[in-house]
């Protein structure tokens, strides 16, 4: 029922509960003036009848029209009860509902009821279903990005960076690295990468050896002499080089393995190194450069994952799809995964609840109490003064019985 159906409903009741108070008032003035010249019994009877309706009238009344104004303006203690109690009704409220309707023993029936995992199943198996979850999220998260402030998401980055930085070890990181790959063998292949390299460029530069060789030579030695020394030499070394590429226990390989392990150990041991480090470090995650690299990786990875979740089908979006489709077929075949997910929400759910009971009541209570009390007695009247009409109805006719009543009992026995 809308306001205006209410309002009429309400005027319509109050004309018929005053309506019946006049006509009251009209039979009493009428028996009145018959009871002066007609001494008949049954006057007396009915002027009884009108005058104690007229009293039970005016009576419920009062006691209604108090609830929610002041009685024709008078500003009568007790009365105007709505808007001079309007807080302590909220609380009241706020509390009746939390108790009757919020506690544990009254929501944990229908908690125990509830079965979702079948639904979530049935209606995520669906492409459509998933497409529109998926746009829909997307929109949630963009707009929760876009409505990040910048600044304060950089200072955090720069804040986390830095305390990780003032902690970070970087010679025991380095030196623990470099002990890696050689409890692992990882430096030989290393050692035979660079092996491979000067060979390469020893090959490719026999050229320039000749011309060193030439350069470095004596005049009178013929330069056909010079280049079969920068030949041998060249081939020496390449074969050399060679011997080291295929040997796994080569001398080389072992004097290389022996000096990393001697500097793995003076990256962790000595002082020089360690101040060095700390130096290169302080110059690398200055503060200033910090916030500098919290601000471009946060903007670089604001803007990839928006650019993901704009496009129509992004990979991102194709790899959540994916798992949403996994997700609900095995949910839809796995009962025990189905009663797990139940529980989960049975509990989650039980518990805020529960956690926010207090919350409903604080609204509640809030609410009421932030009501103008003009309204909050026209909002109350408007839903309960219509059945408060009867009370003024029954005062009317019941005043008047008692009144019939009692004049009878005085006119028979007195």
């Amino acid at each position: 029922m809308n306001l205006s159906s209410k309002k009429k409903q309400l005027y319509r009741y109050k004309a018929l509960a005053t309506g019946l108070f006049i006509l009251m008032a009209i039979v009493f003035i009428i028996t009145t003036l018959l009871q002066k010249n007609n001494p008949a019994h049954w006057i007396g009877y009915l002027r009884a009848f009108s005058e104690a309706a007229m009293v039970g009238a005016l009576a419920d009344w009062f006691a209604v029209t108090a609830l929610f104004n002041y009685p024709m303006g008078l500003k009568i203690p007790h009365t105007n009860l709505i808007e001079n109690s309007k807080q302590r009704i909220g609380d009241n409220l706020g509390n009746f509902v939390v108790e009757n309707f919020v506690s544990a023993g009254n929501i944990r029936p229908y908690i125990e009821k509830i079965e979702l995992s079948n639904t979530i199943s049935k209606w995520l198996v669906k492409e459509h279903n998933q497409k529109l979850f998926i746009e829909e999220a997307s929109l949630w998260i963009e707009n929760g990005i876009e409505q990040i402030d910048d600044l304060v998401v950089t200072t955090f980055i720069a804040k986390k960076v830095q305390a990780l930085s003032d902690q970070l070890p970087l010679n025991e990181i380095l030196s623990g690295g470099i002990d890696y790959l050689i409890e692992n063998n990882e430096h030989q292949a290393i050692i035979t990468q660079l092996s491979i390299k000067v060979k390469d460029y020893i090959t490719d530069h026999q050229q320039l050896i000749q011309e060193k060789v030439s350069a470095e030579s004596y005049s009178f030695i013929p330069q056909f002499i010079d280049h079969k020394i920068a030949s041998k030499i060249s081939s020496g070394l390449i074969r050399f080089i060679e011997d080291i590429i295929q040997e796994s226990s080569h001398p080389i390989r072992t004097e290389i393995a022996k000096n990393i392990r001697q500097f793995s150990y003076d990256l962790r041991h000595t002082l020089k190194w360690n101040e060095t480090l700390e130096k290169a470090k302080s110059s690398f995650l200055s503060s200033s450069k910090i916030q500098q690299y919290s601000g471009d990786i946060w903007a670089n990875l604001k803007s990839g994952i928006l650019e993901e979740l704009r496009k129509p089908n992004s990979t991102l979006k194709k790899q959540i799809q994916n798992s949403l489709q996994q997700f609900a077929q095995q949910l839809n075949s796995d009962p025990s995964l189905q009663r797990k997910l139940d529980h989960w929400i049975r509990y989650n759910s039980y518990k805020l609840i529960l956690k926010n009971a207090q919350k409903v009541s604080e609204l509640i209570s809030n609410t009421v109490g932030n009501w103008e009390g003009k309204e909050l007695s026209r909002k109350l009247e408007l839903e309960v003064g219509k059945d408060l009409q009867f009370i003024r109805i029954n005062g009317t006719i019941v005043g008047g019985l008692v009144g019939l009543i009692i004049y009878t009992i005085a006119h028979l026995f007195l």
